[in-house]
């Protein structure tokens, strides 16, 4: 995800593992569900348990597994079955908005006699037509019983599938729900092109269950293969190597994934779609319509390839390619292996937003290549890709853009810590231990929190020193799934050893466990945003006039530096100056204008709203529209007007957007 979409880490729900209530110790649940006997099931609300004894500390250095370090938002028990790899059979259906067919799981039993003859797969709102098993390498399927648990709001229903001692392979008949949280279908009035319907899937961080039957849990790599069928004139692609004879046309398609890669990174679309190389390695798909303008901002992702390599290693997933996709996508960008998924409010025409390429990009290999093992462990993909992100754009693009980047992400953390009571400041924490905090979000901070850590080890240690820890990291954890105790003590015997004194076991504690950013953290200024900010000061002050300001030369990250710093409120007259000369409330530039809206609703400026209820209609990201609700819903005023413009709005927004914007416009 992106850098700046901060809402992102809101988005991860942190729940706990529900745990199976003991059964009579000489009758085993496989054995109830042959012989068709109903299992015992938890409470009907199948609400998760508190916890009452604290997790490990983050900082801590221990070797780590399921058990001790337990993925706490999945029912798998990856200590009985792993999934290896996987087949999706699958017609797409946009008549009744579902994904229909088959799943085939190639599972591995571990061989540490954790020995089970239960399959525990997550599932959300799936309905299971028939499970059959099979011994590994055998197309000799047998039908065998199953049960779904009660459904968790969040979490969904455990799908517990019994499991002969022989069986290795297991193939699940099913269709998604027309509702599925994963899945977005849009009606043809909804895209670009106005003329075909438009389908995608958002799996991060909870809904690959929600199109899929599988162990949702990012401590799980497989590789797959798919089919998919879709309508005639439509263009279906994946996140994976897509076979030769794909093409327009067709009404079948088919791709391999040979890496392996957690369930969160699965990813599908299905659409009227074309594509443009813009390098040997890279090109963009989008909607007719979109595909030149879209090329031209991502011209430079070849350069960025090349430049990442240059310092973490070889790009090792084969091509990087974007799409491009309408604009109810609720996040800035998706890191989905060989296909990043984009909103195209970062088509902004001038290439002044494409740190979110360069942070999906970085993804590569901080997510991608080596992935947190679970969802408190989320900083070690976020925070790691923003600090990429920034050495990427410094090396594209030059250390003063890099230096803007860093500023705008400095206020967007200060503006997250601010907010958090109380009650939710452990939030502020990089790896909160989730256990104790039951059905609420996690870490508000991974992004930027994170990327400033790193920030911390380059200033006290070297660059060169943390460059060559970090290339050492994703070459000998490549492909695999990593926790944060098992970071800190790579941490503290490859590089901190190396360098005695300047980094202790109580900085350690202070930037990862406690909330708040420590009072001694070092950050990247800019000498760009001081001459923004004397203008400002000048501005607000009356010795400045509108007329005399400056901005010629501003780039966008300027122009947000200066409205997000203008004191609040002001006069509804200098505003007005504001807009009649810059032309803010018609703004094309989606990150300006939100901008600009924000402070003229905190200032009660009038004459936005047609624009702004436009903006609200045709975008979906989060980071961009939520805040805006907030803000109007702190009036009666604007509360009338979001409530309007929210039931025009919300049939065409994705099922993660409205859920959490169903929490800020409340009814009275």
């Amino acid at each position: 995800m992106p850098s700046s979409d901060l809402s992102h880490a809101g988005a991860r729900r942190a729940f706990r593992l529900q745990t199976f209530p003991a059964l009579m110790s000489t009758v085993s649940l496989a054995a109830l569900l042959l012989l068709g006997v109903a299992a015992p099931a938890r409470s009907t609300d199948a609400r998760p348990p508190e916890s009452t004894t604290a997790a490990p500390p983050a900082s801590r250095p221990m070797a780590t597994n399921a058990r001790n370090w337990p993925d706490l938002h999945s029912y798998a028990d990856t200590e009985a079955f792993v999934t290896r790899h996987y087949d999706l059979d699958l017609d797409v259906d946009f008549a009744a908005h579902r994904l229909r067919g088959t799943v085939t799981l190639e599972l591995e039993r571990p061989s540490d006699g954790n020995a089970s003859d239960v399959l525990v797969l997550d599932t959300r709102d799936l309905a299971i037509r028939k499970v059959a098993t099979a011994p590994a390498g055998s197309d000799r399927f047998s039908r065998t019983t199953f049960r779904l648990d009660p459904r968790h709001e969040v979490l969904g229903s455990a799908l517990r599938i019994a499991m002969p001692a022989e069986a290795r392979r297991v193939r699940i008949e099913y269709a998604s729900s027309s509702e599925a949280s994963g899945l977005q279908w849009l009606a043809p009035a909804q895209t670009r092109g106005k003329q075909l319907p438009f389908m995608y899937s958002q799996a991060q961080s909870l809904h690959a269950r929600s199109f899929v039957p599988l162990q949702d849990t990012p401590r799980v790599r497989s590789t797959y293969s798919a089919t998919l069928r879709v309508p005639r004139g439509l263009v279906a692609v994946m996140a994976a190597e897509s076979d030769p004879s794909n093409r327009r046309g067709a009404t079948e398609f088919r791709f391999r994934m040979p890496q392996p890669i957690p369930s969160y990174l699965l990813a599908l679309a299905v659409g009227d779609l074309d594509f443009k190389a813009t390098g040997p390695r890279t090109g963009v798909w989008a909607e007719p319509a979109m595909l030149e303008a879209s090329a031209r901002e991502f011209g430079d992702a070849d350069a960025m390839l090349r430049k990442t390599e240059a310092l973490y290693g070889p790009y090792r997933w084969g091509r990087y390619d974007v799409l491009v996709l309408p604009p109810s996508f609720p996040f800035g960008g998706m890191e989905n292996p060989r296909l990043t998924f984009m909103t195209p409010t970062v088509v902004a025409g001038d290439k002044s937003l494409v740190g979110v390429l360069a942070h999906e990009l970085a993804h590569s290999w901080s997510g991608n290549l080596v992935t947190n093992a679970t969802w408190r462990d989320g900083w070690l993909n976020e925070g790691f890709t923003t600090y990429f992100e920034r050495r990427i754009m410094e090396a594209v693009y030059g250390d003063e853009r890099a230096r803007m980047e860093w500023g705008v992400g400095l206020q967007d953390l200060r503006e997250a810590l601010a907010v958090l009571g109380p009650d939710d400041a452990w939030r502020g924490a990089l790896a909160p231990d989730l256990s104790r905090h039951v059905e609420e979000d996690g870490s508000s901070v991974a992004y930027e929190k994170g990327s400033l850590f790193l920030y911390q080890l380059e200033r006290r240690i070297g660059r060169a020193e943390l460059d060559a820890f970090l290339q050492g990291w994703f070459d000998r954890h490549a492909f695999t799934s990593v926790t944060t105790p098992q970071f800190v003590a790579e941490l503290q015997e490859l590089l901190l050893a190396q360098h005695p004194g300047r980094i202790d076991a109580d900085f350690l504690r202070k930037w990862i466990d406690e909330p708040g950013l420590p009072d001694d953290a070092l950050v990247v200024t800019s000498d760009a945003f001081d001459r923004v900010d004397r203008q400002r000061v000048s501005w607000e002050q009356g010795s400045l006039s509108t007329a005399d300001l400056d901005t010629a030369r501003w780039t966008v990250q300027e122009w947000l530096h200066f409205l997000n710093h203008v004191t609040r409120p002001q006069s509804k007259e200098r505003l007005g100056e504001l807009d009649a000369r810059f032309g803010l409330t018609a703004s094309r530039n989606a990150e300006v204008a939100h901008a600009w809206y924000r402070l003229a609703l905190a200032s009660g400026f009038a004459g936005i709203e047609p624009a702004l209820e436009r903006y609200l209609v045709d975008i979906g990201r989060l980071k961009l529209i939520r805040p805006l609700y907030v803000d109007l819903m702190k009036t009666s005023q604007g509360a009338s007007f979001a409530r309007r413009v929210y039931a025009q709005a919300r049939p065409g927004y994705h099922a993660i957007a409205q859920r959490s914007l169903d929490r800020v416009v409340t009814t009275p």
